[in-house]
């Protein structure tokens, strides 16, 4: 391939989504160290990210659009969209680069822009690139965006997600925290309910911390307002609440500084991680192989195997190969229930056991 100059990489969903790109990004930087990286994202990525220019150059925050910032059902606004694209298309990338899913969207979305190169991955209804790697639900995701960008030959050592917290961060998190005394943050929600661990069951994990002198902040965002409330509503001793009072670099700061994080599989455990935080993670066992952690230093993933629903008993593990997982079931219910809150307890005491060890 001929001198890399412009890069564009899309990735326009959540948190968590984001911290599995960050090997990949990290290996674009390094193996083509005087290229522009230019992010295509929310506009929560561009509040992270400008404070974070070590991993892109530019952050283009991307219309509504079906299938890639908004859901399948959205109605897109057309002249909106090619007004976009003609103005992606002044931008010459020589490489545009999909690290948003299977491509049956997002692969048209590259392709619009106009680059010189394309690729990303591929399932059989999308798009082709110029060079594409079969889109197959089950692989690590951190691992699926590094095989990637390896198709220009980038390539890190640093395979494990790794974010540092600002000066910035940390100071936003601390007008909000208060006091110094050591905390733990528990985040109970999770976007799908099969990942979410019972509330009443962080609540006992939050009194036992908070009897061995913790504090104990629950977080949450989002539709989350009321699982963060039963929590704290459910536990014996006090908590705090900071639902909806952090931004993402407010979050990051506090994170950076916990003591521990306790939370399902969900964005603000896996920025934990990345940020050097010691986490316990309960994780639904199909997600386990998708997001769970390359590494254990610092990170203890819990995982509850349950794969049939348990009111219908229909397994809702299994789908195609290259797509997610399907099955007629509707019932929204946990599937992590299997996980004891002496599991987690155990695991918590045992990190923070190793944590104090290394001073």
């Amino acid at each position: 391939m001929r001198r890399v100059k412009k890069i564009a990489v899309l990735r326009a969903n959540g948190l968590g989504d984001f911290i599995f790109t960050v090997p990949a990004l990290t290996a674009l930087r390094e193996t083509f160290p005087d290229a522009q990286i230019v992010y295509l994202g929310k506009d929560w990525h561009r509040q992270f990210l400008l404070k974070r220019k070590t991993l892109v150059d530019n952050i283009i925050v991307i219309p509504p659009m079906k299938g890639i910032s908004m859901d399948n059902v959205y109605t897109d606004d057309q002249r909106q969209i090619e007004a976009f694209y003609k103005k992606m298309q002044e931008e010459n990338f020589d490489v545009a680069i999909q690290l948003h899913g299977g491509g049956q969207y997002s692969n048209t979305f590259i392709e619009n822009l106009g680059a010189s190169y394309t690729i990303g991955t591929k399932t059989d209804n999308a798009q082709p690139l110029n060079e594409a790697i079969p889109y197959e639900y089950y692989q690590n995701e951190i691992l699926r965006w590094l095989e990637v960008v390896s198709l220009i030959g980038a390539s890190t050592k640093h395979i494990s997600p790794q974010l540092t917290a600002t000066k910035d961060d940390v100071n936003e998190a601390k007008k909000i925290l208060g006091n110094n005394k050591k905390f733990i943050v528990i985040h109970p929600g999770a976007t799908d309910l099969k990942r979410r661990w019972p509330f009443k069951r962080f609540a006992r994990v939050g009194d036992y911390f908070a009897q061995k002198g913790f504090r104990i902040i629950i977080t949450g965002s989002g539709d989350e307002r009321e699982i963060v409330k039963n929590t704290i509503h459910a536990m014996t001793l006090p908590a705090d609440n900071f639902y909806g009072k952090l931004s993402i670099n407010a979050l990051t700061g506090l994170l950076s500084v916990a003591a521990l994080v306790v939370a399902n599989d969900t964005g603000p455990l896996h920025l934990a991680s990345a940020l050097g935080t010691t986490t316990v993670g309960i994780y639904w066992c199909a997600n386990l192989i998708n997001a769970a952690p390359p590494f254990r230093n610092n990170s203890v993933c819990l995982s509850s195997w349950i794969i049939h629903c348990p009111i219908c008993q229909t397994d809702c593990a299994s789908g195609y190969p290259f797509d997610t997982p399907t099955s007629s079931c509707k019932h929204e219910i946990s599937f992590v229930t299997k996980t004891t809150v002496t599991e987690v307890i155990t695991a918590a005491e045992k990190m923070l056991l190793r944590k104090a060890v290394k001073g």
